[in-house]
């Protein structure tokens, strides 16, 4: 495509040499050269029609496209580089690019060009998965450790002094709230026997639950044995299995957490208070 400047020579914007040559001259006519001049109209059109394709790769419109192509057509680096077309489509591909992963993110084409912001994946509605969200997302899976593994069966000199001082701190943690040492002892070292021969959370806190004779010898209310047992071992139900109320006083000793951070824990605290019995009588 040739068209003629005013000097009369010919400039074909469609080749390198010719949209250099353009370029100059609309940059040495003034800021309102690409408004007036009538080859400038005409290289956007262009401009349009050659990114088209890349634009719909990127779901844009081809003129957004040509925008692209005009804010960087007005750079000084495009006048002067060697191949100004080239320099042209690749910085439209970034910019199609970028405008994609913007609309996706949510954000400005400036921030998806970054690469900390880029790296994450586009938001999804809980609903857009047809299995809810705890069945496939890892952050909700927990599980008991294997009872047939060794440090779990405490085979290890660290592995028992651990589960030592876990049992340590809970009754710490139960006679700071409350509860008579000797009670709290009793009730905190029989869990932790209980829960060391069936090997599993859940199915310690059942057998525990139906089991009247121990909640008998300790003297406590049913509601103070249950207190007991949920503080220690966790709420029982699936759902719960990944939070705070689902792990326990025991498991989050076990995992590093200081007897500090569970004295902050307001819903245990209260728990644990409230059902604190009398010292040496039935609450």
């Amino acid at each position: 495509m040739k068209n003629h400047t005013p000097t009369g020579e010919p400039e074909d914007f469609t080749t390198s040499e010719g949209l250099r040559a353009l370029l100059h001259r609309l940059h040495e006519t003034g800021p309102h050269a690409w408004e007036h001049d009538p080859i400038a109209r005409e290289v956007m059109a262009y401009a349009a029609d050659k990114y088209a394709a890349l634009a719909r790769k990127h779901g844009l419109d081809p003129w957004e496209a040509a925008s692209a192509a005009f804010d960087v057509m007005r750079a000084r680096a495009t006048r002067t580089a060697d191949d100004p077309w080239g320099v042209v489509t690749h910085a439209v591909r970034i910019t199609c690019i970028a405008e994609e992963r913007g609309q996706g993110l949510l954000c400005s084409t400036h921030q998806a060009r970054r690469p900390h912001v880029s790296a994450f994946h586009d938001p999804e509605r809980l609903s857009d998965r047809e299995n809810p969200l705890p069945d496939y997302h890892p952050a909700f899976h927990y599980t008991d450790a294997d009872p047939t593994e060794d440090a779990s069966l405490g085979g290890s000199e660290e592995a028992c002094t651990s589960a030592g001082s876990a049992m340590e701190d809970a009754i710490a943690l139960f006679t700071l709230l409350g509860w008579p040492p000797h009670i709290a002892r009793a009730g905190v070292e029989h869990v932790c026997q209980a829960l060391a021969l069936i090997g599993n959370r859940r199915s310690a806190y059942e057998t525990l639950r139906r089991d009247k004779h121990s909640r008998a010898l300790l003297d406590i209310s049913a509601d103070a044995w249950t207190a007991l047992l949920k503080a220690l071992l966790g709420h029982p139900h699936p759902s719960y299995a990944a939070t705070i109320a689902g792990r326990g006083v025991l498991l989050r000793l076990l995992i590093g957490e200081p007897l500090r951070v569970l004295l902050r824990d307001d819903d245990l605290v209260l728990m644990i208070a409230l059902a604190a019995p009398s010292d040496g009588s039935r609450s």
